[in-house]
């Protein structure tokens, strides 16, 4: 797998597992993994990436 510089989200809880990472890629994608499951990555756009954390932000999405 190849090495990315991923990001610990500032919402994920302290120490090791159960963290969103994310990591930006040289094609301007966005990958997003969990750290207990590192393998299992997905990939979006920045514009879909920027949607998603507007709509988080803004209160529009419920669980």
């Amino acid at each position: 797998m190849p090495q990315f510089a991923w990001r610990k989200s500032s919402y994920s809880a302290g120490g090791e597992g159960a963290c969103v990472e994310v990591s930006p890629t040289p094609t301007h994608h966005i990958r997003l993994r969990e750290s207990d499951r590192p393998r299992t990555v997905i990939a979006t756009t920045q514009p879909a990436w920027a949607s998603l954390l507007d709509s988080i932000k803004g209160g529009r999405l419920r669980a």
